[in-house]
């Protein structure tokens, strides 16, 4: 039996109707609200029957109009009262950068003039974007260029999800979008009452239709909103591990000095999986920092304690790192013997990097940046010791 357009969520908590988003000038953010959130708006502040929702939200998410003029089911005074309450787009598209191998990175500009930037990756089996939930970042990740910004700004639901329906606008007739990653800007956990409302807008049977299976949001470790997005949100899980040790992770993501790993493994083996559903970790290679035969029994052993797949990613360098990617061969042998454990792992293909559009180099960050963190004792006494005569 076909599930109502209210009722998408049965095997996760409903959260409460939020307040509308507005602009600076009061009209509502359309593309902020869940159906139900809609379903309200017009009944109570455009005083307009319940199907008129329905309506609103085919043309904003099957047609993808940009202009209430476009909306010919609805009548001119229905209109007219829309253009004065509510608006459509937060973004503006300033560039679009393509690479060598097809990816196109996108910037756009909000509403409040800051940039923001979202990723078009195309490949044989499907085309994925890769979405930003803030502008800048507070985790300071060592190895991350947006980590450099430092936190400039939350995005709100609209213009989380407007970044999805400007790029279907662009490009869906030529790259049908099959896969949505919040892997751009930003940690999506720092901001979870936008982002876990855009996963659902995003997965919405009569609207943008995504699988859940094919959204995925992914966190460096914040611990409580797992288990919130777990509770209140279909779309996929994904960790930025990156490390095995706390003692690297607490160089290399901050993060995980207020959350370390026994309460994030523990966290992860308590998530409400559903049936075949896994955790995917992501892992950066770095070379001499989590890429030792140490480091890769404890990937082992964590990855088999856990409902996982693991997501090898080589290390894409930007200017002013002081790291560097970990040699293709030894990657591949990483995977080579997480398979061989049984554990399903996959490297993923550098896209981009020659317009700054891959993995770990989105964002242009300014003069005042997050301090540098200071490497375990135990890496610098090894450094030293290699440049010893």
């Amino acid at each position: 039996m076909r599930r109502a357009p209210d009722e998408a969520m049965t095997e996760k908590r409903l959260p409460e109707l939020r307040d509308v988003q507005r602009d600076d000038e009061g009209r509502a953010l359309l593309l902020s609200m869940t159906f139900p959130e809609l379903k309200r708006w017009v009944q109570d502040d455009l005083g307009e029957k319940p199907f008129r929702a329905k309506q609103l939200w085919k043309w904003l998410y099957i047609r993808m109009v940009s202009d209430f003029d476009e909306m010919t089911d609805l009548s001119k005074s229905v209109r007219a009262k829309l253009k004065d309450a509510a608006r459509i787009d937060v973004l503006t598209l300033e560039d679009v950068y393509t690479s060598a191998d097809g990816t196109r990175k996108l910037t756009w500009t909000t509403l409040a003039g800051a940039t923001i930037e979202s990723v078009l990756i195309p490949t044989e089996d499907r085309n994925t974007l890769c979405i930003s939930s803030q502008v800048g970042c507070a985790m300071n990740c060592q190895f991350c260029l947006t980590a450099r910004m430092g936190l400039r700004g939350q995005l709100t639901t609209a213009e989380i999800v407007n970044q999805v329906v400007g790029t279907r606008r662009l490009y869906e007739e030529e790259q049908h979008l099959s896969n949505i990653v919040f892997m751009g800007m930003g940690e999506p956990f720092h901001n979870p009452d936008n982002v876990i409302p855009a996963t659902r807008i995003l997965i919405h049977r009569d609207g943008l239709n995504f699988s859940k299976r094919k959204v995925t949001v992914s966190t460096s470790g914040l611990v409580p909103e797992i288990e919130r997005f777990g509770a209140e949100s279909e779309a996929q899980l994904a960790v930025s591990l990156n490390a095995t040790t706390d003692e690297v992770r607490d160089w290399i993501m901050p993060i995980n000095r207020r959350y370390n790993l026994d309460r994030l493994l523990g966290a992860l083996r308590s998530y409400p999986y559903r049936k075949h559903e896994r955790v995917t970790f992501e892992y950066v290679m770095l070379d001499g920092v989590n890429d030792s035969d140490d480091d890769l029994c404890r990937l082992v052993r964590i990855a088999s304690s856990i409902p996982c797949k693991v997501n090898l990613i080589p290390f894409n360098p930007h200017p002013g790192t002081e790291f560097r990617p970990t040699p293709m061969p030894r990657v591949r042998e990483f995977r080579e013997r997480l398979q061989g454990k049984h554990i399903h792992a996959t490297i993923r293909v550098t896209r981009g990097d020659d317009e700054m559009a891959a993995c770990g180099q989105l964002g242009k960050p300014g003069p005042k940046q997050p301090k540098r963190m200071r490497p375990p004792e135990s890496f610098v006494e090894a450094v030293r010791a290699e440049d010893t005569p």
